[in-house]
């Protein structure tokens, strides 16, 4: 059975990917402001992701708990290194050049912490259970160390700044933190400290992101500024009606009237162009893809696997969940990429350590 689910689980990778590249194709084609080169060199990712996930199912998973802290403080310094000689884009301070590439620190950020996370709480060695009290370290080992292991990179990302990144790594925290068995009181009082904590972050944030949620509750406020995007976006998905207009025949997205078609808003091309049958084949493969993340969860007995797995494919659900429903206007945008079909280097790259790191746990039971 777990051969089985592995050549299931890669099978909807392979198709996810290649209906992003084909997403991708039409908003590069003939169109000045997404050049085709966008379109081959994600391409080129596809096709060396493709193999690097086969690759990665064979690989120990438990080097990656080797690997966890030192993969941690890399990025930590990666992130901090950002502020010194970081590259400007789109208004923030997100990447960093290395022999001509750009590289998105925070992403590969979000397995770093799934993975410190996992370690940290395999170390602990409490029972994988919701019944317990409380786990040996007591308040500071339960919360307020993994808590930190969060937060600091969550300001860093957040200073740049992206909101949406900052806010995943809190939804990775809490996940992990109620699946390792911590005490209810600890959990709770988290839960009412980021409620408490929700005017301050209001506070703090940037005029553009205040504009972002503003727009969210009613984009006519701003039809032609803040929200012009998801206007043009909920438009193209609403014209593509049952079949959609036809492949290259999208008129919002070659007519260049989309913004960001070939990154946050390539749903939005998926819709108008092949319809509600075809955004419903892709988010069917999702939801078969997340569903059978979850059973890989379930069977996977060892400690550290369970809570990395489990990160992985919260994650992975959250980012669906939520770049759809920035498209649709039923979330605020907050500039995460769809997984495995937006264009975006770095978030390919670390979907594909993710998704290997899943697909080597689903070819066995682990137990010991």
């Amino acid at each position: 059975m777990n051969g089985n689910l592995k050549k299931i689980i890669f099978t909807l990778i392979v198709v996810i990917i290649v209906i992003g590249l084909v997403a991708l194709y039409s908003a590069s084609y003939q169109n000045i402001r997404v050049p085709r080169k966008i379109f081959y060199g994600q391409l080129v990712m596809a096709i060396l992701g493709i193999g690097a996930i086969w690759a990665l199912s064979y690989f120990d998973y438990r080097k990656f708990y080797d690997m966890a802290y030192i993969l941690y403080a890399v990025n930590i310094i990666f992130l901090i290194g950002i502020f010194i000689f970081g590259r400007y884009a789109l208004g923030a301070k997100r990447w960093i050049e290395f022999f001509g590439v750009n590289f998105q620190p925070s992403e590969l950020m979000k397995l770093s912490v799934i993975l410190v996370l996992a370690r940290y709480f395999t170390d602990q060695k409490p029972t994988i259970s919701f019944y317990r009290q409380s786990l040996k370290g007591g308040f500071w080992a339960d919360l307020l160390i993994p808590l930190f292991l969060v937060v600091f990179p969550m300001l860093l990302i957040f200073k740049q700044p992206d909101l949406g990144t900052a806010l995943l790594l809190l939804g990775i925290f809490v996940v992990i933190l109620y699946a390792s068995g911590i005490s209810y009181k600890y959990f709770l009082g988290l839960l009412v400290f980021c409620a408490m904590a929700v005017p301050l972050l209001w506070s703090v944030m940037k005029p553009y992101q205040k504009d972002r949620l503003l727009v969210f509750l009613n984009p006519n406020i701003d039809p032609l500024g803040a929200g012009y995007t998801i206007i043009q976006s909920k438009i193209a998905v609403g014209s593509g009606q049952i079949f959609g207009k036809g492949w290259l025949a999208g008129t919002q997205n070659q007519l260049n009237f989309l913004p960001e078609r070939h990154t946050d808003f390539i749903f939005s091309v998926i819709g108008e162009e092949w319809g509600l049958i075809g955004s419903f084949f892709l988010l069917s493969c999702f939801f078969a893809l997340i569903m059978l993340g979850l059973n890989v969860v379930e069977q996977t007995k060892e400690k550290f696997g369970y809570l990395a797995a489990l990160g992985i494919i919260t994650i992975f659900a959250l980012q669906v969940i939520i770049n759809i429903g920035m498209v649709l206007g039923l979330c605020p945008i907050v500039g995460l990429t769809l997984p495995l079909v937006s264009y975006g280097k770095s978030s390919f790259l670390v979907f594909v350590l993710m998704l290997g790191f899943l697909l080597n746990l689903s070819r066995r039971r682990t137990i010991f």
